[in-house]
């Protein structure tokens, strides 16, 4: 059940013909997230919420992950980790991503709402701050920005 009813929604946009949305519905358990992203490469992406929902330089200013605790990047599953790290979206061999995470770090509603921000595809596998690259621990070396939409309020009817 809705908390509120307050449910969001995140038209994406890209490169290379990316495209899709994303909608996101708070729950007493958590946030559910779930979408459908197409013109991916097959395999996995980097799904993250970014800090800014700006998007006057396509994905590219939309700034740094969603981090309001200062924590290192890492894998959902992680206790220590931005929020707006979400791990990975798989895309099948027809380039398309069906998405559906339920996460307790992103809510709509609060001190630390994702509301007005961004959810951001990436053109590599986020390696979970676990890579050992030097980008590990703040971008999970996730690679370019391919796709974007801001997370905007989504009616109720």
């Amino acid at each position: 059940m809705a908390m509120g009813g307050v449910k969001a929604v995140a038209v994406i946009s890209g490169a290379d013909n990316v495209k899709g949305f994303v909608h996101f519905i708070q729950h007493s358990s958590g946030t559910l997230v779930e979408g459908r992203i197409s013109g991916l490469r097959p395999g996995l992406h980097a799904f993250h919420i970014h800090a800014l929902g700006d998007t006057t330089n396509g994905c590219n200013s939309t700034g740094p992950h969603f981090n309001p605790l200062n924590k290192h990047h890492g894998s959902p599953l992680d206790d220590l980790r931005h929020a707006g790290d979400l791990g990975n979206i798989v895309a099948a061999s027809d380039g398309v991503a069906d998405i559906s995470i339920i996460d307790n770090q992103i809510p709509l509603s609060g001190q630390y709402s994702i509301l007005g921000r961004a959810v951001v595809v990436h053109a590599d596998p986020d390696d979970l701050g676990k890579g050992g690259h030097e980008l590990s621990k703040t971008t999970g070396n996730a690679g370019a920005r391919i796709g974007c939409g801001i997370i905007g309020l989504q009616s109720s009817v």
